[in-house]
């Protein structure tokens, strides 16, 4: 019987489709793995608490439920969206059904993430375009670094032969190829390969706070929500650090222009179960989500906001988010985005190995 059960245990939290199980009281009683991952949260924060504890206000209709149960009635909602008390808000297919158990009725809550495969799909189509076009901005980098270096010579073998006044043109030719050869290394991205190690990710997020607490302007509250589960991880600190530093900077920015009143910034870690990342399948994930409750991305930058030069902001270079995302796929990661007026969130998914989490799995 043990064995059958562990068994069971084993399928359920296989599934991608997230099972929850309330008792008569609508407090949860189950969870598989991806119904914990559903609530970003684990078992002993979920089993026993009622259900209405995780969600907005009129997210989850609890009369309806009530009803159902007693008459023994299931149903199916399709693009059902699921507010929970963080902020997040998840479109689903919702499948109700009863259950008869010894202690009593019980309602099967079936949940699938609708927009699951057509993340992927996107994600898969993504990473193909941001590809074709950091190969040809590289390629066109290239082009204007070799004569932008012939310019500079000749400009300062020039400086030697003229008087002192007219200096200053010379000067001006040599600092303004100096400007534009530092905007084609930026463009070239970072050449170096990833120096990996075993360390806290929460210690590069915490320097990442320290940084914007002393270059920041303006009063942004920065909240931290650590999962402090997660193990060391395999990564370059420093890589992580600038992939979330220039996320950061970016919310303080959109923060600041818009004027956001109480602006805040929220850094949370969690860990994703069964996740796949450029079609590889990850038993866990650490998550890390940047939240903040500035004006959202304009409409019409969504779809190629990780391309080089793309920016909202009038002063931009357009060239941060597409660093971060070249950072996070050297280990093997990537960033994905939601954003609404009140809540833009970016969320950085690094794979954790095996060999990470020893006997904890």
């Amino acid at each position: 019987m043990q064995s059958t059960e562990l068994e069971t245990q084993l399928l359920l939290n296989s599934l991608n489709t997230a099972l929850v199980m309330v008792d008569e009281q609508l407090n949860i009683a189950f969870a598989n793995h991806a119904g914990e991952a559903l609530f970003e949260t684990g078992k002993k924060q979920l089993i026993g608490h009622p259900l209405s504890d995780f969600f907005m206000p009129g997210s989850i209709e609890t009369t309806r439920l009530r009803a159902a149960m007693r008459r023994g009635e299931d149903f199916t909602e399709n693009e059902m969206r699921l507010t929970f008390r963080d902020g997040r808000n998840v479109m689903t297919d919702l499948t109700v059904t009863n259950l008869q158990m010894e202690d009593g009725p019980h309602l099967l809550f079936e949940v699938k993430k609708i927009d699951q495969q057509k993340r992927i799909s996107r994600e898969n189509l993504q990473n193909a375009q941001h590809y074709a076009a950091r190969e040809l901005i590289r390629g066109l980098a290239h082009e204007i670094k070799n004569p932008l270096g012939g310019i500079r010579g000749a400009a300062q073998l020039l400086e030697k032969e003229l008087s002192e006044e007219h200096k200053e043109f010379t000067r001006m030719i040599i600092e303004q190829s100096d400007r534009l050869r530092n905007l084609v290394d930026r463009l070239l991205g970072p050449n170096s390969l990833p120096r990996f190690e075993e360390c806290n990710v929460h210690q590069s997020l915490e320097k990442v706070r320290s940084l914007m607490r002393v270059d920041s302007d303006t009063p942004i509250t920065i909240i931290r929500d650590y999962d402090p589960s997660i193990p060391n991880l395999r990564i370059d600190p420093d890589m992580i650090q600038q992939a979330v530093l220039n996320i950061v900077r970016n919310s303080v920015q959109a923060l600041t222009e818009h004027k956001t009143p109480n602006p805040q910034i929220r850094l949370v870690t969690r860990i994703e179960r069964q996740m796949t990342i450029q079609t590889k399948r990850h038993a866990l994930v650490a998550k890390l989500r940047i939240v903040d409750n500035g004006p959202g991305i304009p409409t019409e930058i969504k779809d190629t906001l990780f391309y080089p030069m793309v920016s909202s902001k009038q002063n931009g270079s357009g060239l941060g988010l597409s660093i971060s995302q070249t950072l996070i796929n050297h280990h093997g990661g990537k960033i994905d985005v939601e954003s609404h007026p009140g809540h833009t969130e970016f969320v950085i998914y690094i794979p954790i190995e095996r060999k990470e989490i020893g006997n904890d799995e």
